[in-house]
């Protein structure tokens, strides 16, 4: 039983607003192209297959960045008590975790066609890669935005295998998107990660972030509403595309880089985010299919 209290620890399992923001993406890239050529069968066997890699990669990313930063969490009131940064597991133990979460995504992975596979191995890459950034760039932000909307890709991918200049705009509105809300959430440890030497956007912009945030928004929402104008109209799909942009302003007006938990709320609320634009896609692909 201690074992699986410190499994969901290192895993966030118990805090699933991880894994569902980097589901979100897949959602969005699969409901898209089911705008396009509607295949329903198709789509909700990938968005399962989505959501369960989308988890045991989550999990296999978080344990890592523990393993790399356990000795900055300790010095981190936030994350000082982490399984790894206070010795309730060993880093090799660790590992094995890693381990076993990455073979388990590579066999879903591999259910998806070739092109798909390569990217999803790409993409470990870039995941392993993200602990390191916030050591070298006050950009890590902009990468995890990369990273963690590489899944829209994928999924497109895995409905078309081809890529195509729709997907990419749907793709770089998201890592806009992700750079905002990551900013927000970033926020909450500035004054300790000062002190300790890592970088982030909050820091960097840190005298006029929700400028910043608000820019990152604003840029995600124009991309987006030049790949869905036409099929913006007055029906369900746009209210919940509609309720996607009112839920980011919300978070720039709620947010005080002052007050942690602020900050923690906004960022929070992604998730609603997420939610109601795969909502807009999906029922955009239902019409679509009627």
């Amino acid at each position: 039983m201690q074992r699986l209290k410190i499994f969901i620890e290192l895993t966030r399992l118990s805090k699933p607003i991880g894994f569902m923001l980097l589901f979100w993406p897949c959602s969005w890239g699969l409901a898209y192209a089911n705008t396009l050529d509607s295949n329903f069968s198709l789509f909700y066997n990938y968005l399962v297959l989505f959501f369960l890699g989308s988890v045991l990669m989550r999990s296999a990313g978080c344990i890592f960045n523990d393993i790399v930063d356990k000795d900055f969490d300790k010095k981190v009131q936030r994350t000082k008590n982490r399984p790894i940064a206070s010795n309730k597991i060993s880093v090799e133990f660790a590992f094995i975790y890693v381990l076993v979460l990455c073979i388990l995504a590579f066999l879903i992975l591999i259910r998806f066609n070739n092109l798909t596979i390569i990217l999803g191995i790409s993409s470990m890459l870039l995941a392993f890669a993200y602990p390191f950034m916030k050591r070298i760039t006050y950009w890590p932000q902009l990468f995890l935005g990369i990273t963690f909307n590489w899944g829209i890709i994928m999924a497109w991918t895995a409905i078309n295998n081809s890529i195509s200049i729709e997907v990419i705009i749907l793709y770089i509105s998201a890592i806009f998107w992700t750079l905002g809300y990551d900013t927000i959430y970033g926020a909450q440890d500035m004054s300790d990660d000062e002190i300790i030497g890592l970088k982030s956007t909050s820091i960097k912009f840190k005298k006029h972030i929700k400028l910043f945030v608000s820019i990152c928004y604003l840029i995600s929402s124009i991309l987006l509403i030049l790949l869905l104008y036409d099929k913006i109209r007055f029906n369900l799909s746009s209210l919940f595309i509609i309720l996607f942009f009112f839920s980011l302003i919300n978070q720039i007006i709620i947010f005080n880089k002052k007050k942690p938990l602020t900050c923690l709320n906004a960022f929070k609320q992604n998730n609603y985010s997420g939610l109601f634009l795969f909502l807009g896609l999906y029922l955009e692909s239902i019409n679509y299919g009627i």
